[in-house]
């Protein structure tokens, strides 16, 4: 049996020490006294052939180590795998590991390949900003293949009942993001799709929705009169007022632009990169939409927008909040300012209590057919039928005597 005191005597000329008590170890000299390399030479089970497996320096490895090592080995054996083949697989594993990505590293390549094909900047920065702020300072460190639902039911939970729909978006950013490493072999599956079984029960959609502060529209044409049509027209007054008159979002009647309006034939032509359906939209123009832009049409700038702020850039959205907020426009809601978005709402109770076809003002609002049956054979716009209840709509907003 190999003992200390004889691998310590070990010499640079000294032949290789065997540990009878163990078959198949033994301790090759090197260049310094009391130096050597532990080898276990054994017979390959797959090639029939003898190997040598290097198992560390003595005395850095001492002999017990040596001994255990090689009784894993010789377990191995038994099994009929190859030692050096179980190393270098455990190896390739082990730098596989670490050329893993974390969860911040792969939400970010995922961010970088998705966002090009988001419908907005707006949606872009959302997407990653809410995995920036309820997901990453958690686990963000995490490599992928390390994560597990428990781990992002843990972030998830603070808004998971507080905040539902904002929680149901950062779930689902997070599947994209474990999906995407599936794909990209990092990991088998994401363990993302059972994260509701570890959480309590969220409201139903029904019970969460929360619509935009609206004005309800037997109170528009006091509006019209006592703030809009009321002391010198604004920029962002008679951006509201098209707005209103148009039943258009915000996002839309801000980026305005000149080549877009057919003045001749009253129709505003919103391109569909600036939809939230990605489908062109023409809107009917009434005569008081007109009259608003022919009053904006001498001496616009070069931008080719409707509406421009002081650097030529579109309004920000903030014009017409900050305009229902200074006026403190009470909406249906109770304790809340009106909202921009809101009027649409306005528009399409007023459009169901004077008795127009729901396709009409679901046209007019730019909403799409959710059947798809539906919308695969009713491909007209209706823009004529939607001209006379947009005035009608317009006459409403203008006559503060009904």
């Amino acid at each position: 049996m190999l003992t200390d005191l004889q691998a310590r005597k070990i010499k640079p000329d000294s032949k290789a020490l065997s540990d009878a008590a163990t078959r198949g170890l033994y301790l090759f000299p090197s260049g310094k006294v009391g130096v050597g390399k532990w080898i276990f030479r054994y017979v390959s089970p797959i090639t029939g052939k003898r190997r040598d497996m290097g198992l560390g320096r003595y005395p850095e490895v001492s002999i017990r180590d040596a001994r255990n090592t090689v009784f894993e080995c010789r377990r191995l054996l038994e099994t009929g795998m190859d030692p050096l083949e179980a190393r270098r697989a455990q190896k390739e594993q082990s730098q596989r590991v670490l050329a893993m990505p974390t969860f911040a590293q792969a939400a970010r390549q995922v961010y970088a390949e998705l966002s090009p094909g988001f419908r907005s900047a707006k949606h872009s920065d959302q997407w990653i900003n809410t995995l920036e702020k309820y997901v990453i300072p958690h686990i963000g460190t995490i490599r992928v293949i390390d994560l597990r639902a428990s781990d992002f039911a843990r972030c998830l939970k603070p808004i998971w009942l507080t905040k539902p729909e904002t929680a149901s978006r950062v779930r689902q950013r997070c599947d994209t993001v474990m999906n995407w490493c599936a794909a990209q072999d990092h990991i088998v599956a994401s363990p993302v799709g059972v994260v509701d079984k570890l959480l309590a029960k969220q409201p139903g959609k029904r019970e969460r929705v929360e619509h935009h502060p609206a004005l309800p529209w037997q109170n528009l044409p006091i509006f019209f009169s006592k703030i809009l049509h009321s002391g010198s027209p604004t920029q962002g007054k008679l951006m509201l007022e098209l707005l209103i008159l148009t039943a258009v979002r915000s996002g839309e009647i801000r980026g305005m632009r000149w080549e877009e309006i057919d003045l001749d034939q009253a129709i505003w032509t919103i391109p569909a990169d600036r939809m939230k359906a990605k489908v062109a939209h023409r809107v009917p123009l009434s005569p008081r939409a007109l009259e608003i832009l022919y009053s904006l049409q001498e001496g616009h700038p070069d931008t080719g927008l409707v509406f421009v702020s002081r650097k030529g850039t579109p309004l920000s959205d903030m014009v017409l909040t900050k305009l229902l907020r200074d006026h403190k426009v009470q909406s249906d809601a109770a304790g809340r300012t009106a909202t921009a978005h809101g009027f649409r709402s306005t528009f399409r109770d007023w459009a169901s209590e004077q008795g127009y076809p729901r396709e009409l003002a679901e046209r007019a609002l730019a909403h799409t057919i959710k059947s798809s049956t539906e919308a695969a054979y009713h491909r007209t716009d209706l823009l004529e039928q939607r001209r006379d209840m947009m005035e009608a709509w317009s006459h409403h907003a203008q006559n503060s005597d009904e």
